[in-house]
């Protein structure tokens, strides 16, 4: 059991970042404030969160006007799209693990 639990990623750990990986590796995009009303995030915590996935090159991040609006999108990179791939994997070997 201990080899499947180091196959885990440290980044997903927590369940903010686990599901904003969800949320990025299962669309193209998503703006700062759609993320905040679906995540349910205070401004703060969401801010902090993307900053440490960015920090692991596992998001990129594409910053622009909507009229005299900024507006930051953010995308799942092929990098972190791998590492979340990896992660789920191996959630599903520890599954595994139990049932036998």
């Amino acid at each position: 059991m201990k080899n499947a639990l180091d196959q885990f990623d440290k980044a997903f750990e927590n369940r903010l970042r686990l599901q904003i990986m969800s949320v990025l590796v299962a669309n193209e995009s998503y703006d700062f404030n759609a993320l905040k009303d679906l995540l349910q995030a205070t401004d703060g915590n969401l801010a902090s969160h993307l900053k440490a996935l960015e920090k692991e090159n596992y998001i990129t991040i594409s910053k622009s006007f909507i009229g005299r609006k900024p507006n930051t999108q953010y995308f799942a990179s092929a990098t972190g799209r791998e590492a979340f791939k990896k992660h789920l994997q191996a959630l599903e070997n520890l599954i595994r693990q139990q049932k036998s």
